[in-house]
């Protein structure tokens, strides 16, 4: 079983628009997030899948009723940081805070206490690795926010590519990278978002086979609603990011249809129960 993860962000809140869209302002835009995020829930209905969605704070403060939805459908809730700041432009008193605030959110929306988070951008990297020991001694039982690749926003390449567990301030702890292969000593990411709309479907579909048939691992895929809305406000922002953030919007939901019946997948939880199993048998 492969992780399907959706992180539950409107589209205002990507990080590489903090430059064109600050906080102070995102009350006052158009909010889609609602919408789109039905968008992913009845895909995954329809393929009677169930994921995890890391949930922002600040939309589960603001949009109870959704994250409520989200639960009652069955799907597994974790957190997704309260602002969507990246933790490593954070002490660890604002993290440790901004963890705080968002399980507050989260809970009084739908009484789900989190277990899981994941770093808005994958920003734990190199220097912010304290973060694992901050979200350790919040009693979270997994991390997802570290991508074992290179990038120029975030990525620690030298890191273990599959799921595995990990010391951190005297507790076990379960991380699950970002999927990626190798090819000629390189990791290249197949795990969703934007590799999985600006690359062929091709290349995803090739990239989990090998996982899950010559590694014997799962994938852990992850996808953001406003990725399944074509028809979101267009900022005004630099080529790049243009490129990044808008392109193959509109081939999205149906490649993500073919994905959940090219393969199989769960949410984090069944995925690290059966980890779990497979590792008391050897």
């Amino acid at each position: 079983m492969n992780a399907m993860t959706i992180d539950v962000e409107d589209y205002f809140h990507v990080s590489a628009f903090a430059s064109v869209v600050s906080p102070a302002e995102w009350p006052g835009l158009d909010s889609r997030v609602t919408d789109s995020t039905a968008r992913v829930l009845g895909v995954l209905e329809q393929a009677g899948v169930h994921a995890t969605f890391f949930v922002l704070g600040w939309v589960a403060e603001r949009f109870p009723g959704l994250v409520r939805r989200i639960s009652d459908d069955g799907h597994e809730i974790a957190s997704h940081s309260f602002d969507h700041g990246l933790v490593y432009d954070k002490s660890a008193e604002a993290f440790r805070e901004d963890l705080r605030r968002a399980a507050a959110a989260i809970h009084d929306a739908c009484g789900v206490s989190v277990r899981g988070y994941r770093a808005p951008s994958y920003s734990i990297t190199e220097r912010s690795m304290w973060a694992l020991d901050v979200l350790a001694e919040e009693g979270y039982e997994y991390d997802s926010s570290i991508y074992p690749i290179h990038h120029d926003r975030y990525g620690v390449p030298t890191w273990t590519r599959h799921i595995h567990t990990m010391e951190r301030a005297s507790r076990t702890m379960w991380e699950l990278p970002g999927s990626t292969v190798r090819h000629f000593g390189v990791n290249l990411p197949v795990g969703g978002g934007g590799y999985f709309r600006l690359l062929p479907y091709g290349w995803t579909r090739r990239g989990i086979r090998r996982l899950n048939d010559v590694e014997g691992q799962p994938a852990v895929f992850y996808l953001h609603p406003w990725e399944l809305d074509p028809g979101q406000p267009r900022l005004n922002v630099g080529l790049a990011t243009r490129i990044r953030h808008y392109h193959n919007l509109a081939a999205t939901e149906d490649r993500l249809r073919e994905l959940l019946r090219d393969f199989r997948f769960g949410p984090v939880r069944d995925v690290l129960r059966l980890q779990e199993a497979a590792a008391r048998r050897t």
